[in-house]
């Protein structure tokens, strides 16, 4: 699949993400991969999974896969290194996730030279989960193609909002040529469209539709409030 198939397939769609902590009854590759084959039928445009059995599980579908490692105990931990990098575009994923802050990377690599030495390896597409603008600039600046707000609100630069960052879907939209994929905390599907309608080029949701513990515990709290 070409890099420009893949943009293509993913503009102004919904992006799945299928992921299960660990210890969880979900947390099977095979589980994970039903789980995307149930969201494709649903209309996802693509697929977004941790860990290199996942992507090898879903690596097959009919849309693009969007695979990540996370990884580590450092506040890097999403497909930290070059060598993770390498690894999740081996497995099989058409976009290689990676953590697109401006934080030090555990293998002392640079996010510009993380991807230049990625590009060489592969030809697929990089995204950067990004937490603020100046993250998104500097991740545009260093070549990926995909710019995520995945990481807005869990970095020092901005607060974490209830919902997803619209403020900062709508900065990224007006300030880079690169495409911006809402993702994070988006928990509704008026949500979903709000991140839209702020210029995002596609959004990702992923526990409001993929994680059953805790849209369960959404309504036992609804239930017992008061009580």
């Amino acid at each position: 699949m070409r890099s420009t198939d893949i943009l293509d397939e993913l503009r102004r769609g919904l992006v799945v993400s299928c992921q299960a902590y660990p210890g969880e009854a979900m947390r099977d590759p095979r589980t994970m991969a039903q789980v995307a084959q149930a969201a494709v039928v649903g209309g996802a445009a693509g697929i977004r999974v941790q860990g290199l059995d996942d992507i090898r599980a879903v690596a097959a579908m009919s849309v693009p896969v969007i695979g990540l490692w996370k990884d580590g105990d450092s506040d890097v931990f999403i497909t930290p290194t070059l060598d993770h990098a390498k690894a999740v575009a081996d497995a099989g994923a058409d976009v290689v996730a990676i953590d697109g802050t401006r934080r030090p990377r555990p293998d002392g690599r640079s996010l510009a030279e993380t991807i230049a030495a990625l590009r060489e390896h592969t030809n697929a597409l990089i995204m950067a989960d990004c937490g603020s603008l100046d993250d998104a600039l500097a991740a545009e600046a260093a070549g990926a193609d995909i710019l995520g707000t995945t990481l807005a609100g869990y970095t020092s630069e901005r607060p974490k909002t209830e919902g997803p960052d619209v403020e900062l879907i709508a900065e990224l939209a007006a300030r880079c040529a690169t495409p911006v994929m809402a993702e994070g905390r988006i928990h509704s599907p008026a949500q979903a469209a709000q991140a839209a309608a702020a210029g995002a080029f596609a959004v990702c949701v992923g526990t409001a539709i993929t994680h059953p513990t805790t849209i369960t515990s959404w309504f036992v709290s609804a239930l017992t409030e008061g009580n």
